[in-house]
């Protein structure tokens, strides 16, 4: 597997000193930087650290199999005041016939230098690579965290959704960094059951089309993970900044996803048996995991543990995270049926709201279709870009 990739040596801005991570004490403080940028804020849900250093760990993550990341510490003095991931997807650029590479898990003061020294780095070592454009933010790409919470700081996140303080869509612009696209977030406040007039179309369409909607069998775990597999990269191959996912990637988000998934809300449509088109709707572990602090146990008991599986009990939220109809399916309605079978088993099941996240800005027949069940866009995540020779901020 591809290991950190090395970078350019140390660069200074503004008494700023950016480095790359060469060691894992130097990793360990970058995950545990995090902290002390959110220290007061109510609505930052801390990640789990052990879950974080899976995460960088190229041994235990196969999106290193295709791709290499170089990780950034600045420093004002001995003071760590920022980090950033620089990262060249191979897949990614293959797929888009593209020089990108991609930037992710920032986090910083509010000090525009420190934005300065650490895109700086980032466009340096990018461009080092021969590579011509810096996109993000994403942790690591469009099938993980992707965005910049630009709208919504009023309330907390949904699981595996970006939360950031308001101040770095200015930092980031003030360094040159430019929208590429915006990307939605819906919710339902209330577990109230879809428009009427809705599921009486949606219902037509379901007959008209010999559609049925079952399901997901969690028996039978890697079969429904393959065809949901294969629904996604076919249905989402022409929608922007899509990479398609490796088995090895979708076998560990599977095996990531599987005990957040609410058996009923995983749902396959099919037309005669074949599966169509597939819904992935997930509990909202995040109401849980606000109150474990980041850390499963605490002097040396499973403190954290217990926590996580006492709220757990009590989410009363999901997330819809992932929808995809087969080419050939589509504009027929069948995203529509979807959604409404969502929010009809979600109240159902006694869950009093949720989250549809995300979708892009152009994508008019979703968004139309999304807010015509009764859904109000409460958030607005912006992905920026900059050539990497940029000038500096």
């Amino acid at each position: 597997m591809a290991p950190l990739a090395s970078a350019p040596a140390a660069r200074q801005a503004r008494g700023v000193a950016v480095a790359r991570v060469r060691n894992a004490l130097e990793k360990d403080r970058f995950i545990k930087f995090q902290a002390e940028v959110y220290r007061n804020d109510l609505h930052f849900i801390p990640p789990l650290l052990m879950e974080r250093h899976d995460f960088l760990d190229p041994d235990r993550n196969p999106f290193f199999q295709h791709a290499d990341v170089a990780l950034f510490l600045a420093r004002r003095g001995r003071e760590i005041v920022g980090r950033i991931a620089a990262i060249e997807d191979r897949n990614f650029n293959a797929f888009h016939k593209a020089r990108t590479a991609c930037f992710g898990l920032y986090e910083s003061l509010n000090d525009q230098g420190v934005a300065a020294a650490l895109f700086a780095t980032a466009r340096n070592w990018a461009r080092s690579r021969g590579l011509d454009t810096l996109l993000g933010p994403m942790s690591f790409s469009t099938n993980h965290e992707v965005g910049l919470l630009v709208e919504g700081f009023d309330s907390d996140p949904y699981l595996l959704m970006p939360y950031n303080p308001r101040y770095y869509g200015e930092l980031f612009e003030k360094c040159g960094l430019a929208k590429a696209k915006d990307l939605f977030a819906w919710e339902r406040t209330a577990g109230t059951p879809p428009p009427e007039r809705f599921t009486r179309i949606a219902d037509k369409i379901r007959k008209h089309e010999e559609v049925t909607v079952r399901s997901a069998n969690l028996r039978d775990f890697q079969g429904e993970v393959a065809r949901i597999k294969e629904i996604y990269n076919a249905a989402w191959e022409e929608n922007w900044g899509f990479v398609p996912m490796t088995d090895a990637e979708v076998d560990k988000l599977a095996e990531d996803l599987k005990w957040m998934v609410e058996p009923d809300l995983a749902i396959i449509a099919e037309h005669r048996g074949e599966p169509i088109a597939f819904a992935l709707t997930v509990r909202d572990v995040n109401q849980a995991l606000k109150h474990v602090k980041g850390r499963l146990t605490a002097f040396g008991l499973p403190i954290g543990l217990a926590k996580l599986l006492w709220y757990s009990r009590r989410i009363d939220r999901v997330r819809l995270m992932a929808l995809g109809v087969k080419s050939g399916w589509r504009r027929r309605g069948i995203d529509a049926v979807l959604v409404v079978e969502t929010i009809r088993r979600a109240h159902e099941h006694g869950y009093t709201g949720g989250e549809i996240s995300w979708t892009l800005e152009d994508n008019h027949l979703v968004n139309r279709a999304i807010e015509a069940t009764g859904c109000t866009r409460t958030k607005l995540y912006r992905v920026y870009e900059t050539p990497t020779d940029g000038l500096p901020c």
